[in-house]
């Protein structure tokens, strides 16, 4: 009994050690990152309020994993290795009883409740199973050196030597949570098998009944294998593997509070306040509208604040300060933004999706979140010594940070903090960095990195010295990241904000952009082309086209006003796809006026540029013009216009009830105000009369929809492009009449406005068979043109479009479906890039010719 007493005191001792230092360190990295945030600015009331609904909303998504998209085994996993931490955690408590009060000791109550050894079992290898399926999943993406498809084996995305959405992530990081989770589990079984081994060998017959399997039903089986094991021994390896629990768990402790950047482990707490302080309160992504520009006072930017933005910068200038639009410097950002950075998990899925990052191009969503998280990390120290003395951050030496170490007070110094954060916060770091090496090597490789060493490790402005222009102005805003992300990181409020403070601060943007602006100040159109010019799309129509304030009096005397939008209006593709939705209102026998030359660019392409106070004013005149014209339902062709006109201009005072045309033609198939009809039988079926060209969108001449379905009664419906048994084989050509479509989801109709089923809906009532690319839904890849893209030169890497006609021409598809004349565009030159013999169109225009088809008298 001697020695297993002193098996107890040796525990005892290494348990008081382990846990006075896991839980001191980890609290000390628990104040340093409130420290760290605290340099931020604050976030606007309504991010914290309301707090029931928030929290609601919080712990919904957090149970529920609904943030977690696609791969449902991951999910899975990760859900139980989750839930183990709260539910286990008891099983720690027991740990320190059975070392403190003896390998007997138990839960009181719940310790011997059959279902709690049940939950405790059940959990315990569940979340082994978790672990281990997750670690397989790391590693094999780790490892695997090829991308996978639909990338084209000769593209940026198929030639990138490391192309898993693990590449930049901190590997050893990982594993070591990994390991952690893997040993506490293993030890809370095995101190199970030891119980009741030592439950059946006690005389006492309330112990035999406790050692029945169903106090034990997932460990009674290992009994023989513990049977030849003395009573002593197995109190003994109680009280060792209990130990070993629990250093194992302060383990985590030590090394995590060493490292308060290390996302891949403190995600699990800061997930919660970055869930809880979401933009929306409904809990939906943050996309759509842009976030408002917030004045230093906190207001948001709008043209009627435009004056008092004017005031602000005279008072400033006369005092020798600066007004601050956007973000220049990492302190420029909320907290909620650097809570941001601190809550990535490192998991990748942002740059799974980014058409940036898979296209050769060196934004990587994530690796924009590192490098923000860990150059925030380096010069917290500098801003906290920057606000107690009263200086700028840049006249900080590291001078006067020795000084201020010297001269802590002893508290500090026991510590081991000063200005409230921790000195030793660089464990991992690579030398002269601010990465951990896996990090600093991904920026390397991808040349997102500003210098050899990564970001800056002193207070910089982040453009250049953060954030390389290459790196800041290669985002589409597709919002794959956003939508991606399981602890909701607002990467494209990050990007625009940063863009905002490059355009209206230091006017360093691409040259190609300042074109645009000037264009859309002059003209109110990207492409300056003359307001009189708006209607020429109506010219040789069958129906006069009512203007508003020259044919109606105002939008009240018709059913919808149709924003035709600038693409619309000027570019040769969009305006087949105006005519065309214009042509199928007017069968349907809905009423509808345009503004005409009274429209202009509703800012789009502004606002995500970054030229926040050129959007504020579009908006302002166009708001006024649609009030004037008693607009109250608009319909819409451009998914670029509908995020604006629905989704931000409520923001500045236009509210109205906005449809996109697909929506609105879907409601008059439904309501039989539409007729669509399917293709012609045999070979010499011929275009519906009217039927467009469609040479210059890649097809052959006089190809109409003809070429979309099979013959009138034929089965149609959604095929898979993965081979399965209702696919045409890859590659193959189907007959002249039954050629497929398949339909391109724009990011700002889909993603960012969950609109994914009405295009498709349309595409079936004309007798389509549709073949679903790759990347599609949710999880669609982007054409290129978002983010004021389309404006700007693509000089690195593959065209996205390129990378997305590839995959669109892999599914066999004779025909592209888009829904948005930015799409058609950069698809069509994408095609043509390829010059592959396929048709890109809007879906309106295969309706169109569905619906000729439909009022054709039948032949003989």
């Amino acid at each position: 009994m001697n020695w297993l007493m002193g098996i107890r005191v040796v525990c005892t001792v290494i348990v008081a050690v382990t846990t006075v230092v896991g839980v001191f360190v980890f609290g000390r990295a628990c104040v340093t990152i409130a420290n760290r945030m605290g340099v931020g600015r604050p976030v606007p009331r309504e991010r914290l309020r309301p707090i029931g609904r928030r929290l609601v909303r919080m712990l919904g998504e957090v149970v529920g994993h609904t943030a977690f998209k696609g791969r449902p085994w991951i999910r899975a996993a990760h859900w139980l290795v989750m839930v183990s931490f709260p539910l286990l955690f008891l099983t720690l408590v027991t740990g320190y009883g059975q070392v403190l009060a003896g390998p007997h000791w138990e839960l009181p109550w719940l310790g011997h409740q059959a279902w709690w050894a049940w939950v405790v079992e059940g959990i315990a290898w569940l979340s082994l199973a978790g672990i281990v399926h997750l670690i397989t999943v790391r590693r094999r993406l780790t490892h695997r050196r090829a991308a996978a498809p639909p990338f084209n084996t000769d593209s940026a995305g198929g030639t990138r030597t490391r192309t898993s959405r693990f590449a930049g992530s901190s590997r050893g990081q990982a594993h070591f949570v990994e390991a952690i989770v893997a040993g506490v589990v293993v030890c809370v079984l095995s101190l199970r098998m030891l119980e009741h081994a030592q439950l059946a060998l006690s005389p006492d017959p309330a112990d035999a009944v406790l050692a029945h399997w169903t106090h034990f039903p997932l460990t009674a089986w290992t009994g023989p294998l513990l049977a030849p094991l003395s009573a002593d021994a197995l109190a003994a390896a109680i009280m060792v593997v209990a130990t070993a629990k629990i250093v194992i768990s302060m383990w985590w402790f030590v090394v995590v509070g060493l490292q308060p950047s290390m996302g891949v482990a403190w995600h699990r707490f800061l997930a919660f306040v970055n869930l809880y302080a979401r933009r929306n309160t409904d809990g939906t992504k943050a996309l759509g509208p842009a976030q408002p520009l917030l004045l230093p006072d906190g207001q948001p930017l709008t043209a009627d604040t435009l004056d008092d933005l004017d005031a602000a910068m005279e008072a400033a200038e006369e005092a020798g300060t600066e007004v601050k639009l956007g973000v220049e410097r990492i302190e420029d950002f909320t907290w909620k933004g650097l809570l941001d950075f601190s809550t990535c998990t490192e998991c990748g899925r942002c740059q799974d999706l980014c058409p940036a990052w898979n296209t050769g191009k060196p934004l990587s969503p994530k690796l924009f979140t590192l490098a923000l998280r860990d150059h925030h990390a380096a010069v917290a120290p500098y801003l906290r010594a920057a606000s107690a003395l009263g200086v700028e951050p840049d006249e900080v030496t590291e001078e006067m940070l020795a000084e201020r170490r010297s001269s802590r007070s002893p508290l500090g110094r026991l510590a081991g903090m000063t200005d409230g954060l921790e000195d030793d916060d660089d464990l991992g770091l690579a030398p002269g960095s601010a990465h951990t090496g896996d990090v600093l090597g991904a920026l390397l490789a991808a040349k997102a990195a500003p210098s050899d060493t990564g970001v800056a490790t002193r207070p910089a402005p982040l453009a250049g010295e953060v954030i390389p222009a290459d790196v800041l102005w290669s985002c589409t805003t597709c919002g794959a990241c956003v939508d991606q992300c399981p602890v909701d990181i607002e990467h494209v409020d990050h990007v625009i904000d940063v863009r905002r403070q490059q355009v209206l601060m230091a006017s360093a943007f691409p040259k190609e952009l300042g074109q645009m602006f000037r264009k859309l100040e002059s003209k109110g159109n990207p492409w300056g082309l003359a307001a009189r010019k708006r209607m020429d799309w109506a010219k040789d129509l069958d129906f006069d086209v009512p203007v508003v304030g020259v044919d109606v009096e105002d939008a009240s005397e018709v059913d919808y006003l149709f924003w035709v939008g600038c693409a619309g209006a000027y570019e040769d593709r969009a305006k087949k796809t105006t005519r065309a939705v214009a042509e199928l209102l007017h069968t349907a026998g809905v009423s509808f006026a345009v503004l005409g030359d009274a429209e202009a660019c509703t800012g789009d392409p502004a606002r995500r540029a970054g030229n926040e106070i050129l959007f504020q004013t579009l908006a302002a005149q166009n708001v006024e013009t649609l009030n004037e014209a008693g607009a109250q339902k608009i319909v819409v062709t451009c998914a670029h216009c509908f995020n604006t006109l629905a989704r931000e201009y409520p923001q500045v005072g236009g509210h109205y009830e906005v449809l996109h045309y697909t929506q609105l033609l879907g409601r008059l198939v439904r309501e039989g105000r539409l007729r669509p009809a399917p293709p012609q039988t045999g070979p010499t079926a011929q275009p519906a009369a009217g039927a467009e060209d469609t040479t210059e969108l890649g097809g052959a001449p006089g190809e109409g929809i003809e070429g979309v379905a099979g013959p009138a009664g034929a089965a149609r419906g959604t095929r898979a492009a993965d081979g399965s048994q209702d696919t045409l084989p890859r590659g193959a050509a189907p007959s002249p009449t039954t050629p497929t479509v398949t339909y391109h989801d724009a990011c700002y109709l889909g993603r960012h406005n969950r609109i994914y089923s009405p295009p498709r809906e349309l595409l079936e009532a004309t007798g389509a068979t549709t073949v679903e690319m790759p990347r599609s839904h949710e999880r669609g890849f982007c054409c290129g043109g978002g983010g004021a893209r389309a404006f700007m030169e693509e000089s690195i890497g593959t065209r996205i479009a390129v990378e997305r006609s590839r995959e669109a021409i892999g599914t066999g598809a004779q025909v592209i479906a888009t829904a948005c004349p930015f799409c058609t565009t950069m698809l069509s030159d994408g095609v043509a890039s390829e010059g592959a013999d396929v048709r890109v169109t809007d879906v309106a225009t295969l309706m169109l010719e569905s619906v000729r088809r439909g009022q054709q008298p039948a032949s003989a």
